[in-house]
């Protein structure tokens, strides 16, 4: 029973004592912290995981792909990377519908490569303006190109002849072309054959692109 005070307000009851653990048992605080939980796997690999292990980690990658590209490079070398095309249908196409006698390079040998062949005949009626250009790559590995056309504004010709200088003429299997220099600074050879233009120019050198003007021989329309 609380007691009463001079005042006569009765006094607060003071807080019961704990009882005293008995013997031979350890006294354990109820403000004791949780035990704490062991680290989860992802972390705990990831504590692990250093830059060593990932610069290890990546050497049989890099190791395959260098495999797979030296691989590549040596079937890329292994096989000839010029893929040649058919020239003789569109040639004869041209022929047929041009307005004039066609003339086209004729019995060059194997190492004539033709790589290129564009002609608007396709498109054309019999007496139209007819372009007809073909490509190669040369006996020595370079590039040689041939166009005709009855078009003089036809882009085949006016690219090429537009900016070129004048060198002068040069006799090819006894027909004058006239020699002129390119804004690319590649020879042209170039000459007219009635109402038609013929170029020859490239990369290739001047041996080489004579060789393709002196092989140009009128074309049969039926052939």
């Amino acid at each position: 029973m609380s007691e009463t005070g001079p005042s006569g307000q009765r006094s607060p009851e003071q807080p019961a004592t704990a009882a005293a653990p008995s013997a031979g048992t350890t006294a354990t605080t109820a403000a004791a912290d949780p035990a704490t939980p062991p680290p989860a796997p992802a972390v705990d690999r990831m504590a692990k995981f250093s830059y060593r292990n990932m610069v290890w980690s990546l050497v049989p990658l890099v190791a395959i792909s260098l495999v797979l590209v030296g691989w590549s490079a040596f079937k890329y070398n292994d096989q000839d990377p010029v893929k040649t095309v058919e020239t003789e249908s569109s040639v004869r196409a041209a022929a047929q519908v041009a307005g004039y006698p066609l003339l086209a390079p004729q019995g060059l040998d194997d190492e004539w490569r033709p790589t290129s062949v564009r002609t608007d005949a396709g498109s054309a009626q019999p007496g139209d303006q007819v372009t007809l250009q073909i490509g190669w790559v040369t006996p020595d590995g370079d590039f040689a190109g041939y166009v005709i056309s009855d078009d003089r504004k036809a882009r085949a010709l006016t690219d090429v002849l537009a900016r070129a200088t004048g060198e002068g003429s040069v006799d090819v299997g006894g027909t004058a072309w006239e020699r002129r220099t390119s804004a690319r600074g590649e020879t042209v050879l170039t000459r007219a054959d009635g109402p038609a233009t013929l170029l020859v120019t490239g990369s290739a050198s001047d041996r080489e692109l004579e060789t393709l003007a002196g092989a140009v021989r009128p074309v049969s329309a039926g052939s």
